[in-house]
């Protein structure tokens, strides 16, 4: 898969990471719990985007802002808790 575009939405207390390719969508969710923390609620990627590494790209750029912004995440979303764990050098922005 080439480079793909990831756009972030927010609104009030809510927000998400999207890709969109011919009306389908994938986006991985969360709520802003307070300053400086939010929790990763809910990832979600259509059949069409399976396998190409689309939930692990939304997570990255999660996991991105996080850090520039100094920003904790709570892993709320079963998808976000199985990749801290694969993934210790995200340690930094995980709240405890």
């Amino acid at each position: 898969m080439s480079e793909i575009e990831i756009t972030r939405e927010v609104t009030g207390s809510k927000g998400r990471y999207v890709y969109a390719l011919d009306g389908a969508e994938a986006e991985l969710t969360y709520s802003i719990a307070g300053p400086g923390r939010i929790i990763a609620d809910h990832t979600n990627v259509p059949e069409t985007f399976r396998g190409q590494g689309v939930a692990l790209k939304l997570a990255n750029r999660l996991i991105a802002d996080a850090r520039a912004e100094g920003v904790k995440i709570v892993p709320v979303c079963s998808y976000i808790k199985a990749q801290v764990r694969r993934h210790p050098d995200w340690a930094d922005v995980i709240a405890d």
